[in-house]
C-alpha cells in the first residue's frame, strides 16, 4: 500500500494531546498524521524526557517538556484538553502516570481517551509496604472498574488497548469464530458478552495462551549493565516484578502452594507469589514450536477470563477459561532478565529499546492459543518481521508496530462511538478493529497444533503432572 493510499479514518475537531514520547509516541505520531484529519496548532505533545523533541521540532509540533504529576496533572493537561473548540483527544502512552486520574480528568472536560495499560502513579511497582495482591494487575483493573460504577456513560475512555492488552481480545474472538465454524457449530456471531461466554463454552476451550515470539536480533551484543527490549523497558520491568497473575478457569483442579485468590471483585484470576518474568510456563507458537515462555502479568489475562465466564443462577462460575501470557520476548530481552534477576531483580542502570535500524532480522510472532477442544490448539494471530515494519511505517521495529497500530484502531473506534464511557477492549467491535488494524500485521493466520505441555519435558526426573488432563495448569507451569 502507497503512502497516497493510506485511508483518512476520522477527523479529531479538538486538540489532540499526546503524554508520553518513548518508542510507542514516537511511532504514534506518524500513524496520527497519516489516518487522522486534526489541528496542527493544538497537537501538543508531554514528556519529561526530551531526547526526541527534534523529531517533533522538524515537523512543527508543540512539546512541553514535563512530568505529568500526581499533584500538577490537572494545571498542566487542563488547558491543553480544552483549547478552542470541538471534542478533544488524549492519547496516553507514558509510564508512572495514572491511567484513572487522567482518564477522569478527560472525561469531565468532554474529552476522549486511550491508553495501552492501567497505569498507576509513581512508585506503585516497587512499593515496599504494599502487599502482592495490591501491586496486581487484578488490583489496578477494580480501580478503572470503580471509576466506571461511579459515573457510567459519558465520553468514550478505552482502557487497555496496545497489542496486548488490546489486539489479542480481538484475536480471541476471531480465533473462536473459526474455530466453531472448523468444528462445525452454526450460528450467529455473539452481539453479548454472555453469548460470547455460551459459544466459548459450547465449543469447549479449556484455556488460553496470549503465546508470543519475539526472534528479532540485534546487529550489536547486548552489553552487560544494559536491558535491552523491543518496546518499553520501564514497563517490561515493572510487569516483570509484579506478581504472576492469570485467568483462573474451571475446569483446573490444582493450585501452586504460592497461589492465591482474590477476596473482591470478578475473582476470575489468581495470582502467585513470585515474579512474572521469574515464573516459566510451557507454550508454543508456529515460529518456534514447543517453547518455555515468561507467565508475565497482564491485563488480558484477567479481562478475558472474566469477559468468557458462564455464571450460574447463584452467581458462581459455571464455565471460565484459563487465560495467561506465555512471552518469550526477544534473544537479548531474556538475557536481560537473567542479569537483572542474579541481581535480585535490581534493573541495569540503562535501558536501551531497539530501534528498527538496529535490528538484522526476525518478526514478533503474537497470538492466541486457544486449547483444549476437540481440536486439541488453535493458535491465531499476526506474524510481523522487522522488514515489513521498516516498510509499513517509520520509527517502528515489528512489536512497536503491532502496538500502535492497536491505538489506531481504538481511535478510531472511539470517534465512531464518542459517548460509550469507560470501555474494556472486549467491548469493541472486534471486526471493525481488526479491519483498521490488519494493513499493519504482516500475515494474520490460523494453525492448529497436536502439541501439549505433556510433550518433549526432559523425562531425567520424576514431575508433578496430571496426564489424566494435558491442559491442567499443573502441567503447562514450568517453574
Amino acid at each position: 500500500m502507497s503512502k497516497t493510499t493510506w485511508p483518512q479514518h476520522g477527523r479529531i475537531s479538538g486538540p489532540l494531546v499526546m503524554i508520553g514520547f518513548g518508542s510507542i509516541g514516537r511511532g504514534m505520531l506518524h500513524l496520527l498524521e497519516r489516518h487522522f484529519e486534526f489541528d496542527r496548532t493544538r497537537f501538543v505533545v508531554v514528556d519529561p524526557n526530551d531526547a526526541d523533541r527534534a523529531l517533533l521540532d522538524a515537523k512543527g509540533i508543540r512539546f512541553i517538556h514535563a512530568a505529568v504529576t500526581r499533584g500538577g496533572y490537572r494545571d498542566l493537561l487542563t488547558p491543553l484538553l480544552t483549547n478552542g473548540e470541538g471534542t478533544g483527544f488524549c492519547v496516553n502512552v507514558s509510564v508512572d502516570v495514572s491511567s484513572r486520574a487522567v482518564m477522569e480528568l478527560c472525561r469531565e472536560v468532554g474529552a476522549l481517551y486511550i491508553d495501552t495499560v492501567a497505569e498507576p502513579w509513581s512508585g506503585f511497582y516497587l512499593d515496599e509496604d504494599a502487599g502482592p495482591e495490591a501491586r496486581t494487575n487484578y488490583a489496578l483493573r477494580e480501580i478503572i472498574l470503580d471509576a466506571r460504577a461511579r459515573n457510567p456513560g459519558g465520553p468514550t475512555a478505552v482502557s487497555c488497548c496496545g497489542a496486548n492488552p488490546g489486539l489479542v481480545s480481538w484475536l480471541v474472538k476471531q480465533a473462536l469464530m473459526n474455530l466453531a465454524g472448523d468444528l462445525g457449530i452454526e450460528g450467529d456471531i455473539p452481539r453479548r458478552r454472555e453469548e460470547w461466554a455460551a459459544l466459548m463454552r459450547r465449543v469447549g476451550v479449556k484455556g488460553i495462551h496470549i503465546a508470543e515470539r519475539d526472534t528479532q536480533r540485534s546487529l550489536s551484543p547486548k552489553p552487560i549493565g544494559t536491558f535491552v527490549n523491543t518496546w518499553s523497558v520501564e514497563g517490561f520491568v515493572a510487569e516483570g516484578l509484579q506478581p504472576a497473575e492469570l485467568g483462573w478457569g474451571t475446569h483446573e483442579t490444582w493450585m501452586p502452594d504460592n497461589g492465591r485468590k482474590h477476596r473482591e471483585g470478578s475473582k476470575a484470576a489468581i495470582y502467585l507469589l513470585q515474579p512474572g518474568a521469574a515464573t516459566r510456563v510451557y507454550s508454543w507458537t508456529p515460529i518456534g514450536g514447543p517453547q518455555q515462555a515468561f507467565l508475565v502479568t497482564h491485563n488480558e489475562a484477567i479481562t478475558l477470563s472474566d469477559y468468557f465466564t458462564v455464571r450460574g443462577e447463584d452467581g458462581t462460575a459455571a464455565y471460565r477459561p484459563t487465560c495467561h501470557y506465555a512471552y518469550h520476548p526477544c534473544d537479548d530481552a531474556v538475557l536481560s532478565l537473567h542479569e537483572m534477576f542474579g541481581k535480585a531483580g535490581d534493573p541495569q542502570q540503562t535501558f536501551h529499546i531497539l530501534e528498527e535500524h538496529e535490528i538484522a532480522d526476525g518478526v514478533d510472532q503474537l497470538g492466541v492459543l486457544l486449547y483444549g477442544h476437540g481440536k486439541n490448539a488453535y493458535w491465531y494471530g499476526s506474524t510481523l518481521s522487522i522488514d515489513q515494519a521498516r516498510s509499513l511505517a517509520p520509527h517502528h521495529n515489528a512489536t512497536g508496530l503491532q502496538v500502535t497500530s492497536a491505538i489506531l484502531a481504538g481511535m478510531v473506534w472511539a470517534l465512531e462511538n464518542p459517548s460509550a464511557g469507560i470501555v474494556e477492549v472486549e467491548e469493541l467491535d472486534f471486526r471493525r478493529c481488526l479491519e483498521i488494524q490488519a494493513p499493519y500485521l504482516g500475515e494474520v493466520s490460523g494453525v492448529y497444533t497436536d502439541w501439549t505441555p505433556l510433550e518433549g519435558r526432559p523425562g531425567f526426573f520424576p514431575e508433578s503432572i496430571d496426564a489424566s488432563d494435558p491442559w491442567q495448569f499443573r502441567n503447562v507451569l514450568a517453574s
